[in-house]
């Protein structure tokens, strides 16, 4: 082998070297292979969960679990992967080290998105048909309240200081603010129409909330719960009414917010310090949620029509890779290196 040549495709940081395959080497874009990890991709309609490893971006292999499953996320010491079942009336808890079902949360009836507290113990859960916020003791495994909210629940998250709990509500167009030592209600928020998604900034001082069918993001103040911006979106050539916020994911340098849109196909780039658009990537169709790896410089979408996920270049703010994985894939949670069992 050509050692000169060797160490141009390097520099490049392509893909994939072709010639050095029977060597079993694979140049990762941008990050490099120091940088995989395992994605955990929920397929809708196939019932099961897919796993990417980041270092090929390829299936590796197929979970199965319980029925619709939706929501997925990873326990703060990466040892478990909660899997939202929604049509089964469940969460799903795996052992990340053998894949096996370790255990089933009561969880109410069809839970679709939630949050684990920073104590690792208490989960979240929106129950979209009840009307209410369960909340689990995972060591136990109990019901430990059950919080009235707004007409269909959606949107679930947790400050990263564990003071509160988000609930946004579909129907009632409300963003409801829990105080997690009483289980109470302390606030509530008036959003666009459709809230799905709720996400802290790493400092909490902020709350996303997006609003599918109103069309904008609500940059809202945590200590006075009133929106400071709403965000709008135009892409050109394609019409406002497929331009649907959904999942959203900030980066924790405080500098960009990427947002799901939807039907649209496309993600928008947010520049967190003036809250406008500044860019638009085209993905798969139907982008539903995402994921930023931990070095945040590869974000992962779920495209639930084309039934893919698109890897996104952060800094290019680039589409450089199509994953195939299920049906209607939904939810997305990311394994760092080091925890990979093995």
């Amino acid at each position: 082998m050509n050692r000169q040549w060797y160490e141009r495709v390097v520099s490049l940081r392509e893909f994939k070297a072709p010639i050095l395959g029977t060597l079993g080497l694979t140049i990762g874009i941008m990050s490099g292979t120091a940088n995989a990890h395992w994605a955990y991709i929920s397929n809708e309609k196939d019932n099961t969960v897919s796993v990417i490893d980041t270092e090929t971006n390829e299936v590796i292999k197929t979970l199965d679990v319980g029925e619709r499953p939706r929501g997925v996320i990873l326990s703060h010491d990466y040892t478990k992967l909660f899997v939202c079942a929604s049509d089964s009336d469940t969460v799903q808890v795996i052992d990340v080290s053998d894949d096996s079902i370790l255990f089933e949360l009561p969880s109410g009836e069809d839970p679709e998105q939630f949050a684990l507290h920073p104590d690792n113990r208490h989960l979240y859960i929106a129950n979209e048909d009840d009307a209410i916020a369960t909340v689990v003791d995972i060591e136990t495994r109990t019901v430990v309240s059950q919080i009235d909210v707004g007409v269909e629940p959606e949107g679930m998250a947790v400050s990263h200081d564990g003071k509160y709990a988000i609930v946004t509500s579909e129907t009632s167009n409300m963003t409801h603010w829990i105080d997690t030592e009483t289980q109470t209600i302390v606030a509530n928020t008036l959003v666009d129409q459709r809230p799905r998604d709720a996400e802290f900034s790493s400092d909490d001082k902020e709350l996303w909330v997006s609003s599918e069918i109103g069309g904008t993001v609500a940059v809202i103040d945590t200590e006075t719960k009133e929106i400071k911006k709403k965000i709008s979106f135009s892409i050109p050539g394609v019409s406002r009414d497929q331009i649907q916020p959904v999942g959203m994911e900030l980066t924790d340098d405080g500098k960009t917010a990427f947002i799901a849109l939807g039907p649209s196909n496309h993600v928008a780039v947010v520049d967190r310090k003036t809250l406008e658009v500044v860019d638009y990537i085209l993905v798969g169709r139907r982008v539903w949620h995402m994921a930023l790896t931990p070095e945040q410089d590869m974000l992962y979408t779920t495209n639930g029509v084309s039934g893919d996920v698109t890897m996104v270049d952060v800094a290019s703010r680039k589409a450089v890779k199509t994953i195939k994985v299920g049906r209607y894939p939904w939810g997305i949670a990311i394994l760092p290196k080091e925890n990979i069992p093995g």
